[in-house]
């Protein structure tokens, strides 16, 4: 299970959010398990929620995907870098086949967008 955190789940997670809370330990302690925080949407993470960047990057379950040339070039498909980044993170790709599910607290935000939403409203 392949799973991105938008910038909302990321700044929920720091609010106690019992179902991110989930994800983050399934991905601590499972095989098989895997989420990840692009860099764009964590910086904007941090800026609603100071402190959430650092806090996620220490987490071993998550793996910070960095902004290379490829996600840089798709940033203008989106009207934010955060949008952009989780969208082209969840993308198809060799070690991830299917492409990975995105994880968000704005379900509303990626009606119409081609990606998999997990919906985080408890």
């Amino acid at each position: 299970m392949h799973i991105v955190l938008d910038e909302t789940a990321m700044a929920a997670a720091g609010q106690g959010n019992i179902l991110v809370s989930r994800l983050i330990h399934r991905a601590h302690a499972e095989s098989g398990w895997f989420l990840y925080a692009p860099a764009c949407a964590l910086v904007e993470a941090d800026r609603a929620r100071p402190g959430t960047a650092e806090h996620l990057a220490a987490l071993p379950g998550i793996t910070v995907l960095d902004l290379d040339l490829a996600a840089a070039l798709a940033l203008a498909r989106q009207k934010t870098w955060a949008a952009a980044h989780s969208q082209y993170a969840a993308q198809p790709t060799l070690d991830r086949p299917d492409g990975a599910i995105i994880a968000t607290i704005a379900p509303k935000r990626w009606q119409g967008e081609p990606v998999r939403v997990l919906d985080l409203n408890a």
